[in-house]
């Protein structure tokens, strides 16, 4: 199937794409100034995004050296994007780490993983299809992930804690979406040292002339001149001094016009704007949440997608998306509804917003999509954890580079503290966070959670009747429970068992109190579609021809390709696109100029 993606959907998303790109660019319009003369250049590049994406493109173009001209519309206390708050994870395949923990991948079992995931079914073998370049992109990223990823990065200063996460177990078949063994790689101070040995490379060549920083510039054109591009346009926007993931002033203080013979597109996704997800919402998906808590920084607009598209540039599948399902409010927020994610183990049991359990695969875990479309049939936009004391100590971990500062800040101490008691971030979300209820009683807990949302749905008898059921199933080896066979075959991964699942017990047991319930949210996060490139990152138009000068790199380029994930992330692969896409684009963008 081509495009399963209707026609309506589109142009209403390319309306609003561009409602922010080409209706500022005619804002500057009255003043901009004539197209760029041939020959003439500020720089041999511009890099419009300094997230981690756009930090590789420009390493890698200023070590071939090039003169770069990084661009960004926040001030340099946001250098990094979005990649500074994340946990870090990466995915690498017959690692020394999986190794070490006895864990048998191969680039074979990662390709089969992959495609059973991403389900590529538009247009894989034909030029002009959505997925052609998309599937191209996928194999040369598992390539790279069982290649020279991991020396590449371990070279640069990059480490990993040594024990391998198991994320998006899938709970299907061999061939179907999932991981079959552990690869998610915590980096060793999480997302920010993945940023940093790529912001010290820039910063490097800030020093020695190469690249020139210029942030609060606001592109709001890319211009092309005798169909190659040859520079942007944009505002100036007054200076700002707000904290990194704050929200800053889009004021405009004055205009500019660059020249480059090479421009690279590196700007992120769309998920902190909550209308732009709506109206890309897939009907696969059930109908859109009303209610969303928000998982990226406020300037993840979309608002270049709308721009590269104006230039030219072919956005495809851009219905694809990622977002998780067990999403909490932020009790200390760092910018406007924010949303921090539990990264769960497999014990918890899941319940609807009527207190049905789910059934496989909705599980934690393992299913990430399914579970969101189980949600949104409801006619609910939340979910319920049941637990207890004794599984969040073990099992529950806070997506974000700041939810973690044992691993953030390489603590060793503070990481082996885990073992004796629950991590700090965790018990103060448990006390401080609106959407946890913690009681000794079942009868306590359902009194509790139907006084949070205010809906009464949940009824005493059924949800005891469901927990007794399970319950039961822990009483000898054997079961038909999917979940508690889950939960002893993560026991039966070294891993797991030092640090990731609970010992198994039943949820009523006293001993393993208190019980809690925790009301999830669906939190917005990445983008899986967006501008289709080439292996060489360039931009391509609507006709498959690369338009001369345009690249783009991470989110916006759907981590390359155009949507290298498909349908499905098979976890720790965001970073990695960034780091992927920005070094393919980088190397070719200076072996062009």
């Amino acid at each position: 199937m081509e495009n399963s993606v209707s026609p309506t959907v589109i142009s209403r998303r390319r309306a609003l794409t561009a409602a922010g790109g080409v209706l500022a660019g005619a804002a500057l319009a009255a003043h901009a100034a004539p197209a760029f003369a041939a020959g003439s250049s500020d720089a041999d590049a511009i890099v419009v995004g300094g997230g981690l994406a756009g930090l590789v493109a420009t390493a890698e173009l200023a070590a071939a050296g090039r003169k770069v001209l990084l661009l960004d519309q926040e001030p340099e206390t946001n250098l990094g994007g979005q990649a500074f708050w994340s946990f870090g994870g990466l995915f690498l395949v017959d690692s020394d780490e999986q190794r070490l923990m006895g864990i048998k991948d191969s680039r074979e079992l990662a390709w089969q993983d992959w495609l059973g995931a991403a389900g590529f079914d538009r247009g894989v073998g034909d030029p002009a299809g959505q997925d052609h370049w998309a599937r191209k992109w996928a194999e040369a990223y598992v390539d790279f992930a069982a290649g020279e990823k991991r020396s590449w990065l371990y070279g640069l200063g990059v480490r990993w804690f040594p024990i391998v996460g198991w994320a998006e177990r899938g709970g299907g078949l061999a061939d179907g979406h999932g991981n079959s063994v552990p690869r998610f790689h915590v980096t060793w101070g999480t997302g920010p040292a993945v940023v940093e040995p790529f912001e010290k490379r820039v910063r490097a060549a800030v020093a020695d002339g190469k690249v020139t920083f210029r942030f609060r510039h606001r592109v709001d054109e890319i211009v092309r001149t005798g169909g190659a591009v040859t520079g942007v346009r944009g505002a100036v926007l007054e200076p700002s001094t707000a904290a990194r993931g704050k929200a800053s002033s889009r004021t405009v203080a004055g205009d500019f016009e660059l020249r480059a013979p090479v421009v690279i597109v590196t700007s992120g996704g769309i998920g902190a704007n909550h209308d732009l997800v709506r109206q890309n919402w897939p009907a696969r998906l059930g109908s859109p949440p009303k209610f969303m808590v928000t998982g990226v920084p406020a300037h993840v607009d979309g608002r270049m997608l709308g721009i590269t598209e104006a230039a030219g540039g072919r956005i495809v599948n851009p219905d694809r998306m990622w977002h998780y399902t067990e999403g909490l409010r932020n009790y200390d927020p760092i910018w406007a509804n924010h949303g921090i994610r539990i990264l769960p183990g497999p014990s918890s049991m899941w319940f609807d917003a009527t207190g049905k359990r789910f059934s496989a695969p909705d599980l934690p875990g393992y299913d990430t999509l399914h579970t969101l479309k189980s949600i949104t049939d409801t006619g609910y936009d939340y979910s319920w954890f049941v637990t207890t004391q004794k599984i969040i100590a073990k099992e529950f971990a806070l997506s974000g580079s700041e939810q973690n500062p044992d691993l953030t800040n390489k603590d060793v101490w503070m990481l082996l503290s885990r073992i004796w008691q629950t991590p700090e971030p965790i018990e103060k979300f448990k006390k401080n966070g609106v959407d946890f209820v913690v009681a000794s009683t079942l009868s306590e807990l359902v009194t509790g959670m139907n006084k949070l949302t205010g809906d009464g749905l949940i009824d005493l008898a059924d949800l005891k009747r469901q927990i007794d059921a399970r319950d039961r199933e822990i009483d000898n080896p054997y079961t038909k429970d999917v979940q508690v066979m889950g939960i002893r075959n993560a026991l039966a991964y070294t891993g797991d068992s030092l640090s990731r699942t609970a010992p198994i017990h039943k949820i009523l047991d006293a001993g393993a109190g208190p019980l809690i319930a925790v009301r999830l949210n669906i939190l917005t996060r990445k983008t899986l579609g967006g501008l289709q490139t080439d292996l060489s990152g360039r931009v391509l138009d609507a006709t498959g021809t690369a338009i001369p000068g345009l690249y783009a790199a991470g989110e916006v380029a759907g981590f390359g390709g155009g949507g290298v994930h498909g349908y499905r992330s098979l976890e720790g692969t965001f970073l990695g696109g960034c780091l992927f896409s920005g070094r393919q684009a980088g190397r070719a963008a200076a072996a062009a100029i």
